[in-house]
């Protein structure tokens, strides 16, 4: 009897991150691989990273391509799927090869959505010159060969005032650009944050150097720039579009599965559709809600592998954590703190450009913003997934970390790495960054943890092996 063909569409950190946990599970059948990017799976998060300088390619490559050979892993780069065919059990690529499923796995991830900006486009299809995208690595390369043609004091404007947006302009301002951000929504990260946190960030940028426009939307491309719907004209050397996407759902529509806003799929993350065709990350709708953030992916993948190897895991959708990564801004949303119900506990200090909120309901955190200093993100994360309640006086104190005499010492089963859901204890339990990446995953995700990850290494290191 022949093992099981399972095909996995899409090269991503979700996609990834599944092979991973497919292999530890020691799973029986074929894994194949089709990433239709050229390069090996890669963090796309940490893309302004590269863009900023202070990584390189090499250094946020997920896995190498030897590492997936030497697993019996078929990873086939630069394989585009035109089509799913259910009934034939197959999916077809561009060249017209043809791979067969036993199982089928769809982590396309999402597609950027164009913002309607007259002139972006020019007749035949391609950007105008002066508009970089920035998704793929390919993206990431042609803006850094553009950056360093135009040099420091170039004017750069980005449209988008959501995770992406900020990452990409400190990493541009980094490298000595002047940039502006236009966000059309009445403050910065609008998914994300309230007013008042969106505030601070303004400030913050602000004081970085880079100038934010809200409420205030780009209509049309110029020759010197962009103009907005104010009137106002920014100049600009380059415009970089980080606003909008979406479920990447093509193959799931022509495949006759069914599809909202994204790939519907149960709590085992099959396709309500098709029991043998599964979904995970970006592009699938669980309950109504689609996420586009690392840890929820990481989640889906340890559930789906655990479905794949015949567990009975289940996915449940409640955990909801993003990071920000960029230079001298910190924040981190747990849950959706601006809709969750509950009693609001809530501290703003622009001055210091620190915004905290907390939503409690029946004591317990459901939902947190942090803007600002998040000595106490690994604590109220905790919190936050063990459900704990809280005395009437603690939400107060969580919110005065500035306040603490000395540094919060973080228990072993505080988690520190919300992507990869690492604890204190599992990283101290390593020898070196390096090992702790590899056993653990940990700073593989959004990269926020990393300060912390070293500061635990270091503090074990330092603490006395006793003679036995």
């Amino acid at each position: 009897m022949r093992p099981e063909r399972l095909v996995v569409i899409g090269g991503g950190m979700a996609a990834v991150r599944l092979v991973e946990e497919l292999v530890a599970r020691s799973y029986a059948g074929d894994v194949t691989v089709l990433a239709d990017e050229d390069h090996a799976p890669y963090n796309r998060i940490l893309l302004s990273a590269v863009l900023e300088g202070t990584h390189s390619v090499g250094a946020i490559t997920l896995r190498s391509t030897d590492w997936f050979a030497e697993r019996g892993v078929d990873l086939r780069l630069g394989a585009r799927v035109l089509a799913v065919d259910r009934d034939a059990g197959d999916v077809m690529l561009v060249d017209g090869e043809r791979v067969g499923f036993d199982r089928l796995v769809l982590a396309t991830g999402s597609i950027p959505t164009l913002p309607p900006i007259r002139g972006l486009v020019r007749f035949d299809g391609s950007l105008h010159p002066r508009v970089h995208a920035f998704r793929s690595l390919a993206d990431c390369q042609r803006l850094d060969a553009e950056v360093a043609r135009l040099g420091a004091g170039a004017r750069a404007v980005i449209v988008g005032g959501g995770l992406l947006g900020l990452q990409v302009a400190r990493a541009l301002a980094m490298r000595g650009l002047s940039t502006e951000i236009v966000e059309g929504a009445e403050h910065l990260l609008a998914s994300q944050l309230g007013e008042p946190g969106g505030r601070v960030l303004a400030r913050d940028l602000r004081r970085l150097g880079t100038e934010v426009y809200t409420g205030a939307r780009a209509v049309r491309m110029t020759e010197s720039g962009l103009r907005l719907d104010n009137g106002y004209e920014l100049s600009a050397d380059l415009v970089v579009l980080t606003a909008g996407g979406r479920p990447s759902t093509a193959l799931a529509r022509r495949a006759g599965l069914m599809v909202r806003r994204g790939l519907v799929v149960d709590s085992a993350l099959r396709s309500v559709s098709d029991v043998r065709v599964h979904g995970l990350g970006d592009c699938v709708e669980h309950r109504g809600r689609t996420t586009g953030f690392v840890p929820p992916a990481w989640e889906q993948a340890g559930v789906l592998a655990d479905v794949l190897t015949g567990g009975s895991a289940r996915y449940d959708g409640s955990r909801s954590v993003a990071r920000l990564r960029a230079t001298d801004l910190e924040v981190a949303v747990l849950g959706d703190p601006e809709h969750a119900p509950g009693e609001v506990v809530e501290m703003t200090n622009p001055i210091a450009g620190s915004h905290r909120r907390l939503v409690i309901d029946g004591g317990v955190i459901v939902a947190a913003a942090l803007v600002g200093d998040l000595s106490r993100v690994g604590l109220i994360t905790q919190l936050y997934d063990r459900g704990t309640v809280l005395g009437p006086d603690e939400p107060g104190q969580l919110l005065l970390a500035e306040a603490a005499a000395t540094p919060v010492v973080l228990p072993d089963d505080v988690e520190v790495c919300a992507c990869a859901g690492v604890s204190a204890g599992a990283i101290r339990a390593c020898a070196s960054l390096e090992s702790c990446r590899e056993s653990t995953r940990a700073t593989t995700g959004c990269g926020g943890c990393e300060g912390a990850v070293r500061r635990l290494l270091a503090d074990a290191a330092s603490v006395p092996v006793a003679a036995g």
